[in-house]
């Protein structure tokens, strides 16, 4: 038995030593996403288009290293890759983050729309999960999570975005079957799914007057998320806390799903 003087359950949750990668760093929850890695631990990989702001970043995150990548460019993922596995000789977490979206019906919907959404919310994370998956497999460790939403397991009109939804069904499915293959050889898959959480991608949700009467009405816990209530979830999800869990999702959306 352990003694309870030098028992440390959370020691678990951490990830020294470990080199994360988060995609769409530049700002709302990948950006928090980076900062929670650091925080635990890690060296965090931060990417996304805007090396800008990737800059800023990193400047208050000692030791992590800011790669420009369009994740929408099949040649720009294989050189991230390349480029973490060049610079630090392996990958032990990939957080797959970046995501786009087009809010229209689906009348007006574009095939050049719905193809774009699917490109960078499912293509890019099958690719970027095959290429950093490369690498875990030969080292026989690795954690991946993927960033769906609550939008890929249920309906999200009146906030219409069939690109979306159908973009992060996929990725829940394709995170599950990913998982298995790779059960054996150490590697684990998961998806984090967020309800209406305040960021990027829904700035203007948090200050206007139908939004949060809809949130208010739909959600048992009746106001969005902070980004900080999925600290917890993505840690579990990228450490060792999460060691005998793979192929599963885990949902923080206020009890959303729940009703």
């Amino acid at each position: 038995m352990a003694n309870s003087l030098n028992f440390d359950p959370t020691a678990q949750f951490r990830v020294d030593g470990k080199i994360a990668i988060v995609t769409g760093a530049s700002s709302g929850l990948g950006a928090r996403f980076a900062r929670v890695l650091h925080a635990a631990g890690a060296t965090v990989v931060l990417t996304a288009r805007r090396l800008d702001r990737l800059e800023t970043l990193s400047a208050e995150l000692p030791g992590s290293l800011p790669v420009q990548c369009d994740v929408a460019d099949e040649g720009q993922r294989v050189a991230l890759i390349e480029t973490v596995v060049k610079t630090y000789g392996r990958i032990d977490i990939l957080v797959n983050n970046a995501g786009i979206t087009h809010k229209v019906p689906i009348e007006s919907e574009t095939i050049d729309q719905f193809r774009e959404v699917i490109e960078v919310n499912t293509t890019a994370i099958w690719h970027l999960c095959k290429l950093a998956g490369e690498n875990m497999v030969a080292n026989k460790s690795g954690s991946i999570v993927n960033v769906a939403s609550i939008l890929g397991m249920i309906a999200g009109t009146p906030v219409k975005q069939a690109n979306y939804a159908a973009s992060k069904g996929a990725v829940i499915a394709m995170s599950r079957e990913i998982a298995v293959q790779w059960a054996r050889k150490g590697v684990r898959v998961n998806s984090l799914c967020p309800g209406w959480f305040v960021s990027e991608m829904t700035a203007g949700m948090d200050t206007d007057e139908g939004s949060q009467k809809y949130v208010m009405q739909n959600s048992p816990i009746p106001r969005m998320g902070a980004e900080h209530e999925l600290d917890g979830a993505l840690l579990f999800m990228a450490s060792d806390a999460s060691s005998f869990m793979t192929g599963q999702s885990i949902v923080v959306d206020g009890g959303w799903t729940a009703r």
